[in-house]
Parts: C-alpha cells; sequence; structure tokens
C-alpha cells in the first residue's frame, strides 16, 4: 500500500492508497509547527498509525510546502519556516527505516492531476495553485519536471507581464521584490482589491466576492474582471515558453467558475500563435489532489 502525506501550514492529511490505486484511509489535523522536532514526531505517528489500522508495510511519499534543495539536501523555500535547513527526508528515514520521497506540495497536486485527474492522457501539464499563495509544477510523461534548482513552476514569483496603468503602483512581495504574479493572483491579494474598491475596514474572501459578483454586485465583477485579465496574462506567458497540453487550476480561487468561462479566450490575445489549443481545466480531486499525488510519489519512487 502507498502512503500520501501533505504537510501544509496549517494542517496535515494522510492517506493510503491500495494497490488497486483505491483509498483505504484518510486522516485529517493540525500541523504541529512550533518547533522540527514537533513536526517529525507529528509525521511518524501519523504513518505508524495508519500502518497499525491496516496491518501494513507502506511507500511513504510527502508533499512539502518548499522544496528539498539539490546542493545540501536540506528544505529551502518553505512558508512553514521550522522545516527550512533540515533534512526532512533523511531523518524521516532513519526513524521509519524505509526510503521516504518528498516534493513540493505544487508538484504533488500536478503529479496527481497529471497521472488520473484532469490532465490524465496528456504528455504535459502544468499545475497551478491559485490559493494563500501562488505557485505551480510541470509533470512531462507522468513525471515531476525536476530542475538545477528544484524550482520549476515557480511561475508566482516571475513579474506580472504586460502591465497596464490598472496595474500599478507595483505590489511589494514577501521574497523582496515586487510585482510578483503571486502579489496579484494570490486570494490575499484578490481580496485586498475588492477591500480596496469598496473601502471596507475588513477583507471579504475570495469566495464570497465570486458569488457577490455572480449575484450582479458591480465592484465584485469590477474585481473579477480584472482578476481574470490578469490571470491570462500570467499563463499566456507559462504557455509561450512551455507550451504545456493541459493547464489544470487547483486551490480555493480554483473554484470559480468565472476563470473557465473568461480566462481561455483572453488567452488567445497574449499566447504568441494564432490559435490555443492548451485546455483550461479545473482539478478532479479538490484539495486531496496534493496527498493523492504525494501517495503516488512514493508509489513511483520518484523524487522531484
Amino acid at each position: 500500500m502507498h502512503i500520501g502525506i501533505d504537510l501544509g501550514g496549517t494542517k496535515t492529511e494522510i492517506i493510503v492508497l491500495s494497490s488497486q490505486k483505491q483509498e483505504v484511509y484518510r486522516k485529517r489535523e493540525a500541523t504541529d509547527k512550533k518547533s522540527y522536532q514537533q513536526v517529525l514526531q507529528q509525521l511518524t505517528r501519523l504513518v505508524r498509525e495508519a500502518e497499525l489500522e491496516l496491518s501494513a508495510d507502506c511507500t511513504i511519499g510527502i508533499g512539502i510546502p518548499g522544496t528539498l534543495s539539490p546542493d545540501h539536501g536540506n528544505v529551502k523555500n518553505a512558508n512553514s519556516t521550522v522545516l527550512i535547513g533540515h533534512p526532512l527526508d533523511r531523518d524521516l528515514e532513519a526513524l521509519l527505516h524505509r526510503p521516504v520521497k518528498i516534493a513540493n506540495d505544487a508538484d504533488c497536486f500536478t503529479l496527481s492531476e497529471a497521472i488520473d485527474g484532469a490532465g490524465s492522457g496528456a504528455q504535459s501539464v502544468f499545475g497551478v495553485i491559485l490559493g494563500t499563495g501562488v505557485g505551480g509544477g510541470i509533470v512531462i510523461n507522468n513525471t515531476i519536471l525536476d530542475g538545477p534548482n528544484r524550482i520549476c513552476g515557480e511561475w508566482g514569483h516571475n513579474p506580472l507581464p504586460w502591465p497596464t496603468h490598472l496595474d500599478l503602483p507595483a505590489r511589494a512581495c514577501y521574497c523582496g521584490k515586487s510585482a510578483c504574479i503571486e502579489t496579484y493572483l494570490s486570494g490575499p491579494a484578490l481580496e485586498h482589491q475588492y477591500q480596496g474598491l469598496t473601502a471596507q475596514t475588513s477583507p471579504t474572501e475570495a469566495q464570497v466576492i465570486a458569488a457577490l459578483a455572480t449575484s450582479g454586485n458591480a465592484e465584485a465583477q469590477q474585481v473579477l474582471e480584472a482578476y481574470c485579465h490578469r490571470l491570462a496574462k500570467a499563463l499566456a506567458s507559462v504557455i509561450n515558453i512551455l507550451d504545456p497540453e493541459v493547464i489544470v487550476l487547483g486551490g480555493g480561487l480554483s473554484n470559480i467558475q468565472k476563470l473557465y468561462d473568461e480566462v481561455p479566450e483572453q488567452l488567445q490575445r497574449f499566447v504568441f500563435s494564432d490559435s490555443l489549443n492548451t485546455k483550461l481545466l479545473p482539478n478532479r480531486y479538490g484539495d486531496s489532489s496534493g496527498v493523492r499525488g504525494a501517495a503516488w510519489l512514493g508509489m513511483a519512487g520518484k523524487v522531484n
């Protein structure tokens, strides 16, 4: 059997897939993130609990909000900062006495959707996370695309292309730069834009903004129109470089139907082609895609 773990900043989820690829176990709980040792203890306990209940020894794959450096093997670029600088895979292997495969959570999402999700059957899939942050992953022939820096798919920290006066002034990003795609397309960015337009004292959740737009709220419609335009520009720059067969959207904002209604048509304005054959699709497995992809990762024995 095959364990997949999605180690998130606020929640950790574990599933077990059978040899027939059927889910036979699932558990979700808050992430212990006060210290690195607590993370190790929680992950080890979750694996042992699952295996005890199923009376099985399993392969293990884990998706993390960061990546393992190819230079020293420790975690880098993680928004769960207690992980940074630690050899998470090697420490878990010592505790669990078997290989532990680790990949970026967006890579796990993309792997899941490429193998048996919305991108099934496509040779090239670009997976997009539109949530608290903006991330991505690239899967070619059902294999996560690697890279010498282990940052494939990090489109959220490229600048927004073809800016207009509506995109200015450029927004500061936590990475130290400005005008990053993430500062325009993340959930908090959308909420900030609506709050600024309506002069409300507190932000409105993205899903509420989408519902308001559907019901005819002019401010919500304006903000979502701008969001779709920016998403089209940002994805067009990816298509111009990667030219994927399928783009699959994930994260909380991927549930907004307007993205699939409007962005494909707008993409054609920016992609360097006389026609557009890339498909823009919603994910098949929702917020379970990441943890399913982690299980696939352990099953395949493939590190990102």
